[in-house]
Parts: C-alpha cells; sequence; structure tokens
C-alpha cells in the first residue's frame, strides 16, 4: 500500500502515520524526519537544508525528490510506504509520480487532513507544553514563530498540491480537526475500498 497523507503543519499526519504503520506494516517515509535526521548527521544535503528548516522555510525540490528517490529503493519501502510531508509542491507531485512510474508502481490513495488554521496554534502550543511535560526537548518546528512561518509556506506553497490530486480523481478529504481515534477510522474507511 503506497499512501500521501496531506494537510498543513499540525494537522495531525505524523499521529495518523505512526496508526498506519502499525496496522498495515508498511514504513513512514516522513521527509521532515528524513531531513532532521541528515541534519543531525552533517551530510551534505543536512547541511544545505538546516538554515532553511530553522527559518520555517520549505527545502528546494531537488533536495527533497533526492532524499524519496533514494528512500523509496530500500528494501523495507517496497511492501508500501506513507509519504508525511512530501509531496509540498506540485512539481514535487509530479516527480513523484514519474519515480512512481518509472518502477511500475502508483499510489493506493490520497488522504487530505483538512483543519481549521485558526486553531492549529493552540494545537502546536499543547503539544509543545505536553513534550515539555515528558522532558523532553521541544521541537524547533513547535515554536510558535517557527510554526507560523511553516503555516504560511504551507499555504503559498504546498495548498495547491490537494487540487493537483483532485483534479486527477485521487484526492480523499477528512475532517483532521476530529479526535484522533475518528480521524484514524474514516482513514481506514477509505483504506478498505483500495
Amino acid at each position: 500500500m503506497r499512501l500521501v497523507l496531506l494537510g498543513p503543519p499540525g494537522a495531525g499526519k505524523g499521529t495518523q502515520a505512526q496508526r498506519l504503520v502499525k496496522r498495515y506494516g508498511i514504513v513512514q517515509l516522513s521527509t521532515g524526519d528524513m531531513l532532521r535526521a541528515a541534519v543531525a548527521a552533517e551530510t551534505p544535503v543536512g547541511v544545505k537544508a538546516k538554515a532553511v528548516m530553522e527559518a520555517g522555510g520549505l527545502v528546494s525540490d531537488d533536495i527533497v525528490i533526492g532524499i524519496i528517490a533514494e528512500r523509496l529503493e530500500h528494501a523495507d519501502a517496497r511492501k508500501g510506504f506513507i509519504l508525511d510531508g512530501f509531496p509540498r509542491t506540485v512539481a514535487q507531485a509530479e516527480a513523484l509520480d514519474g519515480l512512481l512510474s518509472e518502477t511500475g508502481l502508483k499510489l493506493d490513495a490520497v488522504i487530505e487532513l483538512k483543519v481549521d488554521q485558526a486553531k492549529l496554534m493552540h494545537r502546536i502550543l499543547t503539544r509543545a507544553e505536553e513534550t515539555r511535560a515528558r522532558g523532553e526537548p521541544v521541537r524547533k518546528d513547535d515554536d510558535p514563530e517557527v510554526f507560523k512561518a511553516r503555516l504560511e509556506a504551507y499555504n503559498r506553497d504546498t495548498a495547491v498540491v490537494s487540487p493537483y490530486y483532485a483534479a486527477k480523481g485521487q484526492l480523499q478529504q477528512i475532517d483532521g480537526m476530529r479526535p484522533i481515534d475518528e480521524v484514524t477510522a474514516a482513514i481506514d474507511g477509505i483504506l478498505e475500498t483500495v
């Protein structure tokens, strides 16, 4: 099973992806996680991406597409995968179509978590507070100013990906503001039909 989860930062894509990994035994390919790992390892891609990520911007298509292409070649991705945080632009969506086509694969579902963006800031602040309460460091992405920049970048650059998949008849939308278990049930309902 090959899935794309769409939605703005804080919509719950990561949470739902983790549940899908457990249920279907497929890997989550989070570009954010892959980029953070590259930054931590100080790889050439990580060095290029670090300044952009810390400012809340979007890393260039070439860097992200290269990371995805490499990752799709790993054995654990052959059974299926969930893309979380990719594609972020129509160019990336087209590149993904090309990557999959080259290997005779296609997406089984593209699911968008629709959310009230005005309420996302509260969600992010709550997530940061819960992280601190557990004694863990708060992700730079959860800083209110960085989050605001990420949300603006999403609305400017990424929101157009949904219409791209809608025009291809692939987009399914779910109310991402519902409780987590209800969102999971709605996603499962979609996946039962593919």
